[in-house]
């Protein structure tokens, strides 16, 4: 099978198509015939090799695995003997970001519990975009936001790809959302469902006054006492992108002051592939894909995602 493969941390001039061998599920996995992938930040970190802890589960000095790729949808090809929820012909969609990787592939395998039934009203493309940023954004929203209808909800980073999503499930529960994104993202995030949209060039959300029941905050480009300052009494904040205050501080802040602080590490959980899929299926939720790329196109897009500021997803068609 063709595949695009990573011999050595570093940039995506290490990515090359090679031929290699079809993996084989063991008893708890299934083999995919992958028709669509999509790029993560995790593609990023995981290429780069950083930050450095991060090797001590992905190879020291080299990738133990040697294929990126976490969200995949496709077909099922075959079944391990164990597994008992899918069968051969399966339309699925999933994050092996938890089993090593490897969706720039045209084949991967995936534990039975790290993939569900794709989306019907979704193309391949379409779902592929979905796993990782969408659960994401629905575990920070849900298990630690806490959000429920009424809240007001401020969204930073509102057109990416896990932000992108959050306006979207946000509007799903009911709340208020206040999106926070560059002037070139103000029509994108209207069109996801904001309620209101600030361009972060002009206005600084944290110097206007408003109040916020619960803050998903993807750029963590403000300090702690800034957030506390505009979270409502009890208010959450939660942040998807690594924020080292929040994890050192966030305890203390949260006893002080009774409001929620708290780092977002998202899981893969089969349960919640099925939630999204069906926000997608009744149409609350759609991804927005930027740029489509093939197989043998992952390292101009690993660039894009490198270099640019992408709104929501890179898609590649396999």
């Amino acid at each position: 099978m063709k595949a695009i493969i990573y011999q050595k941390y570093g940039s995506p001039e290490n990515l090359t198509l090679q031929e290699v061998n079809r993996p084989e599920p063991k008893a708890d996995e299934v083999l995919v015939k992958v028709l669509a992938a999509s790029l993560n930040q995790a593609d990023g970190y995981m290429l780069s090799g950083t930050p450095f802890p991060l090797r001590f589960s992905a190879g020291l000095f080299r990738p133990k695995n040697q294929i990126l790729g976490a969200d995949i949808s496709g077909v099922i090809e075959r079944v391990g003997k164990e597994v008992k929820q899918f069968q051969v012909g399966d339309e699925v969609f999933g994050d092996l970001s938890g089993s090593g990787f490897g969706g720039f592939a045209e084949y991967a395998v995936a534990k039975e519990t790290t993939v569900a039934k794709k989306p019907k009203s979704l193309t391949f493309e379409e779902a592929a975009a979905m796993p990782m940023a969408s659960v994401t954004a629905l575990q920070g929203l849900r298990d630690l936001g806490q959000i429920k209808k009424g809240d007001e909800v401020l969204i930073n980073g509102a057109s990416g790809g896990v932000g992108s999503f959050a306006v979207q499930i946000a509007k799903a529960f009911g709340a208020n959302v206040t999106a926070v994104c560059s002037r070139r993202n103000v029509e994108l995030a209207k069109s996801l469902g904001a309620d209101e949209v600030i361009d972060y060039a002009v206005r600084d959300f944290t110097k206007e006054g408003k109040k916020f029941d619960l803050i998903l905050d993807g750029p963590v480009n403000h300090a702690l006492n800034q957030i506390e300052a505009v979270l409502k009494d009890g208010g959450r904040y939660v942040a998807f992108g690594f924020s080292m205050a929040t994890l050192l501080l966030g305890p203390w802040k949260s006893f002080r002051t009774g409001k929620k602080f708290a780092n977002l590490i998202a899981k893969v959980k089969q349960a919640d592939l099925e939630s999204v899929a069906t926000l997608a299926d009744k149409g609350k939720i759609s991804p927005y894909i930027q740029q489509n790329f093939m197989l043998d196109e992952v390292p101009q897009a690993m660039n894009l995602l490198k270099n640019g500021k992408i709104s929501g997803k890179l898609s590649i068609i396999i």
